[in-house]
């Protein structure tokens, strides 16, 4: 295995998968068996989970609602949507812990970097919920800020495309992908890796990320294997 610590960013949409909203079920369990691959090779796995298929601050602001309530919001919806992996990986017979930077003492651990480490030491999945703890800042912020903090090797950030495109492909045919692209280039040719706060602290940190198809079986295990699947952003 070419990583020892993985931090895995899934984004909310991920689990609703062919519903509207909210969660599927059979997205979930898919997920577990894919993380269990991994896991089962000895690999130090953490997960930080958007909540876009509940609620995003984003959208309640622009609708009229307080930026600041909307955010927490969407706080609390990825709890929930950690507490569904937690369940779904259980299931799987995969130990995990739950942490939660806002503090829900019945419901998750709070987050505590020592705690967390100890738990991938220990081969336990760690869940992150509840983003960064602050407004104004996304999912993508708060899996770079956990990723430098428990100091993974690298973030690999699962989505429905298969990794980094001149375009966006499901509009544009003419797309093409990159294996390999440096930060700075992502930066001057204006790609969307991630929101620019998250980009610009993983690559001050020199964090690598990886874009690749969660949705297609085996492709997990083929990155952390070092296999050329997906776009590896790195200097």
């Amino acid at each position: 295995m070419q990583y020892k610590r993985i931090l895995l960013k899934l984004s909310g949409e991920a689990l609703m998968g062919n519903r509207q909203y909210g969660i599927d079920p059979k997205r979930l369990a898919e997920y577990a068996q894919e993380i269990k691959s991994v896991v089962d090779k000895g690999i130090e796995l953490a997960i930080v989970i958007g909540g876009g298929n509940i609620f995003r601050g984003v959208a309640g602001a622009s609708r009229g609602m307080d930026r600041v309530q909307g955010d927490h919001m969407g706080m609390l919806a990825t709890v929930i949507n950690g507490l569904a992996l937690q369940s779904a990986l259980e299931d799987a017979d995969i130990q995990t812990r739950l942490q939660s930077a806002i503090k829900i003492n019945e419901v998750a651990e709070p987050f505590i970097r020592r705690k967390a480490i100890r738990h991938l030491e220990k081969g336990r999945v760690v869940i992150f919920g509840g983003g960064t703890g602050n407004p104004y800042f996304t999912t993508d912020s708060a899996a770079v800020l956990r990723a430098i903090e428990i100091k993974a090797d690298v973030i690999l950030k699962g989505t429905r495309v298969d990794g980094i495109y001149t375009s966006d492909p499901e509009k544009d045919k003419e797309a093409t992908k990159f294996d390999f692209i440096t930060f700075e280039d992502v930066i001057k040719k204006g790609l969307k890796v991630m929101d620019t706060t998250a980009f610009t602290l993983s690559q001050e940190n020199e964090l690598p990320i990886i874009v690749f198809d969660m949705n297609k079986p085996g492709n997990l295990l083929k990155v952390v294997a070092g296999e050329r699947v997906g776009t590896k952003v790195n200097l």
